[in-house]
């Protein structure tokens, strides 16, 4: 489980250079909006791996039936996220999120296809059976599990999620991190910058009462993008970008960004897994993606999808049902 903070892992080569190199890494265990708001409709490009007759036909029987009628499974992902879900020059589907869920897909017998559409609709869609899934960096944590509100109250019926992908927050700083920002304190009397709905806008949100404690009140600049944050910070408008640390990586290593940008941190500001997201009631297909998963992951799959965009460094040995805190 993620219950202590972790190494910020050494910077690996260009994600957008893959490598199917191996590397010997550790895996870390693990135990309502219309799509008409902004929604975008894709196909589950590219090839998927074969699953083996049997499996596939044993996975299928666990599936709702609507589901395995239908023969698609419905995926929400907001597509500005590299490396984990972006697309590409050419307009088409990239990433660890696409890659993996065509993999789980393939294990099910069911083609996948991506709505494109704003983060903080995403979970609100899967509660209102507008997708089956949302599968783009989703954060597990127990407020989101629960539905519940910042004051502890129930907002939402809350969801279920799958988990496979280990990370936490990471601080992007302008290169030479004049100002010594290393943790949360250390931003209190300062404008950070965060993207709308995520756990980093949720986790500066409970920093501001300890920064006004201290009579240093913390400014919090929302966006829809993590560019557009992070554009906030290159014109000094906000001293820091809080994000998960694939992307915050990836944004301090890219052509045109290293020697502008850095991470400030050595070890996350808070830690968690990438969960693949499930209406709380639809247990059935909550159960059939986590044994999915699970074969993607003893299959060699998994290994060979995070090699490829340079995050192996997150690698888990098992699907777990909800194991945020």
């Amino acid at each position: 489980m993620l219950r202590t903070r972790f190494a910020v892992p050494p910077s690996g080569p260009n994600p957008t250079s893959p490598t199917t190199r191996s590397r010997t890494r550790s895996r870390v265990p693990l135990r309502a909006a219309a799509l008409g708001a902004g929604g975008l409709l894709l196909s589950g490009c590219g090839s998927a791996p074969v699953a083996q007759p049997g499996s596939q036909q044993d996975l299928r029987a666990r599936l709702p039936k609507a589901v395995r009628d239908a023969g698609v499974l419905k995926i929400g992902s907001y597509l500005t996220y590299p490396p984990v879900d972006f697309k590409d020059p050419a307009g088409e589907l990239a990433g660890l999120d696409p890659e993996l869920a065509r993999a789980i897909g393939s294990h099910l017998g069911l083609r996948v296809e991506f709505t494109d559409m704003p983060f903080d609709k995403l979970i609100p869609a899967v509660q209102a059976k507008q997708l089956d899934l949302a599968m783009s960096a989703v954060i597990d944590t127990k407020q989101r599990q629960l539905g519940a509100a910042d004051d502890g109250h129930q907002a939402d019926p809350g969801v279920d999620f799958v988990d496979y992908f280990a990370t936490g927050t990471s601080m992007v700083v302008k290169a030479g991190n004049q100002l010594n920002l290393t943790t949360l304190d250390s931003l209190c009397g300062r404008t950070v910058a965060v993207q709308r709905g995520t756990v980093q806008d949720e986790l500066a949100g409970r920093q501001t009462a300890a920064c006004l404690r201290i009579g240093k009140p913390l400014q919090i600049h929302r966006f829809d993008t993590d560019e557009q944050a992070l554009a906030e910070v290159a014109s000094g408008a906000a001293v820091a970008d809080l994000n998960d640390y694939p992307v915050a990586q990836y944004n301090t290593t890219q052509p045109g960004r290293a020697g502008v940008f850095q991470l400030a941190n050595t070890h996350f500001l808070q830690s968690g897994p990438y969960g693949i997201t499930v209406a709380k009631d639809n247990t059935a297909l909550r159960d059939a993606v986590a044994k999915a998963l699970d074969q993607v992951i003893r299959g060699g799959e998994y290994d060979k999808i995070l090699d490829k965009w340079n995050v192996r460094f997150g690698a888990v040995s098992s699907a777990v049902v909800n194991g945020g805190l």
